[in-house]
């Protein structure tokens, strides 16, 4: 655990490594923040799906070791529950993509917001 905890401060600190962070500008520091943010967000959210599909593997082989007739009931029923939490994960990337590229604080992505808006409408 204390090696996880090192090795985000090690991130972290490479996102502020920047220059112009240090001179006192804001937008470098909103950035930043941005960027870990996000890389934290998609690491917690990739370590709980790991976990959470180990957990749904190992249910199965037991289920299946206890009553083989039903292996390939649950053997679906797992691939459903892997897709459900792999589809949790890819969420997370998408709003760490959001967090990192389309920031509506950021200047230069108000633009980008008013073009999505006016495409939707």
């Amino acid at each position: 655990m204390k090696a996880l905890l090192v090795l985000c401060f090690g991130f972290v600190a490479f996102a502020f490594a920047g220059e112009s962070v240090f001179s006192g500008s804001d937008l470098s520091l909103l950035l930043a923040l941005s960027v870990a943010g996000g890389v934290i967000g998609l690491g917690i959210a990739a370590l709980g799906g790991a976990i959470g599909m180990g957990n749904a593997a190992a249910a199965t082989i037991a289920g299946t070791a206890r009553n083989p007739g039903i292996g390939g009931k649950l053997l679906g029923t797992m691939f459903i529950a892997l897709a459900l939490i792999e589809a949790q994960v890819i969420y997370t990337l998408v709003f760490a993509i959001i967090a990192i590229y389309g920031n509506p604080f950021l200047p230069e992505s108000k633009m980008i917001v008013e073009a999505f808006q006016a495409l939707l409408g």
